[in-house]
């Protein structure tokens, strides 16, 4: 069965380089794991990672017309889903515990706080004019 791009295939390191890993691939192919290819994480030097006759799986990214394909080893690794927290609304604190303040306290509080910062900022900006006249 012919290799094409996106298969992921089971190969045997044949060779370690500084900028990557030769990778003997079935059929007799081989292909080239790119050190950018190899983790997820910054890879420094291959040899950290990968040895000669290591057993890899790795995806097909590109097959060139001379022959030449480009492999990768952390795109053939399942993808972990991501867990996002997300606060739900009653969890967000105001600076206060939400019993002892009300929706409307809460945004007074927010605007007085804003309306402050506002004019902290002006008075820093009219002191900087001042001072380059």
């Amino acid at each position: 069965m012919p290799i094409a791009i996106g298969d992921i295939v089971e190969g045997k390191v044949s060779g370690v380089t500084k900028f990557g890993a030769f990778v003997a691939l079935p059929e007799g192919k081989s292909g080239l794991v790119h050190i950018s290819e190899i983790s997820k994480d910054y890879v420094e030097r291959v040899e950290d990672y990968l040895k000669k006759n290591d057993q890899v799986k790795v995806k097909v990214l590109t097959i060139g017309s001379d022959g030449k394909i480009g492999l990768s080893i952390r795109q053939a690794e399942p993808k972990q889903k991501e867990k996002r927290i997300i606060k739900q609304p009653s969890e967000v604190s105001f600076g206060a515990p939400k019993a002892e303040l009300s929706f409307e306290d809460m945004m007074s509080r927010f605007l007085k706080d804003s309306n402050d910062r506002i004019d902290e900022i002006r008075s820093r900006d009219g002191k900087r004019k001042v001072g380059q006249r």
